[in-house]
């Protein structure tokens, strides 16, 4: 059984799946994956405006910089919460 994607999540260009850039770039990172997903989806969702899936990635970025600072005892730098 096949889905179809939604547009939101294809590139008008090249017509490549938001997905499949993030396995090939972050595949084994979440936070990274999924911040990467939004900022690509951003504005194109319907009901989505632009300024909540930059929100969404930029959540996801201090997730991750959360988990670093926490398993590597290593400072995150200003822009960290």
């Amino acid at each position: 059984m096949t889905e179809e994607i939604p547009s939101y999540y294809i590139g008008t260009k090249h017509k490549i799946e938001a997905r499949k850039v993030v396995e090939d770039f972050q595949g084994d990172n979440y936070n990274l994956g999924t911040a990467i997903t939004y900022l690509l989806r951003a504005g194109k969702k319907d009901g989505n405006p632009i300024e909540q899936d930059i929100k969404k990635a930029i959540n996801h970025l201090h997730f991750e910089l959360d988990r670093l600072h926490k398993e590597n005892k290593i400072r995150t730098g200003a822009l960290a919460r």
